[in-house]
């Protein structure tokens, strides 16, 4: 699965260049055009990276940093700050408040991809990585297998796309609504209901005999990886 990264920019030109380049680089990308707005998205779908604007209207990009730092769900998330201010001071103030990274404009679009990939592999190396191990279980993005204890796993795409997903974020619940737009797409109509239909297909190719189940329901919230199984 492609990460996903959300571009929180107000400047219309600059966030289509970003959201089209970075699509060319691989990822899954949506647009926020204020403080507000993302940190809706963010609730609503957990972005791998977050492309952050310092200036942005009705909640300043250092105030949304600030805010996503302070909870346990979005703590993790990595953050690169874009932004005009070049001062070291300000520089020190945006990685104090929790960005991972920070670009000063104008950049290229090279020296912005490179940054990503370099957050991503310190942060989440699993997201630059062919191979995502979790305990036994071992998936190969590029052969598109996944083994665990040793013995193949036959997954169907949508059912290998959940188990990838689950993976990056182990611990993490997930509702029905967040797995279906990230493993599904926003964009696409299912019924929520289908998650505990495909979330029931990898639960039976993954457990044999008396395997510890990997994936933990949460009455009333979701599902999650087990950071103990």
């Amino acid at each position: 699965m492609n990460p996903h990264v959300l571009v929180v920019e107000d400047e219309d030109a600059l966030a289509t260049l970003l959201q089209y380049n970075l699509e060319k680089e691989g990822y899954a990308v949506s647009v926020a055009t204020d403080g507000e707005e993302a940190l809706v998205q963010v609730d609503e779908r957990l972005p791998d990276l977050i492309v952050l604007d310092w200036m942005l209207p009705k909640i300043s990009g250092i105030e949304v940093c600030r805010r996503l730092r302070g909870r346990v769900e979005t703590r993790n998330v990595p953050i690169l700050m874009l932004t005009a201010r070049g001062e070291e001071s300000d520089r020190i103030r945006g990685l104090d408040t929790g960005a991972d990274d920070y670009v000063i404009k104008p950049f290229s679009m090279t020296e912005l991809t490179a940054r990503i990939r370099a957050v991503l592999r310190r942060i989440r190396p699993g997201l630059a990585e062919d191979r995502v191990r979790h305990g036994d279980i071992v998936v190969d993005r590029v052969a598109h297998r996944v083994k665990r204890a040793g013995r193949e796993i036959h997954l169907g795409p949508t059912e290998f796309r959940l188990l990838d997903y689950l993976m990056q974020h182990p611990g993490r619940v997930f509702s029905r609504e967040q797995l279906l737009d990230a493993v599904w797409g926003s964009d696409v109509y299912v019924e929520a209901r289908t998650v505990d239909v495909h979330i029931g297909r990898l639960r039976k190719a993954l457990n044999k005999d008396e395997e510890m189940d990997p994936i933990r329901t949460v009455r009333s919230a979701g599902y999650s990886l087990d950071v103990d199984a």
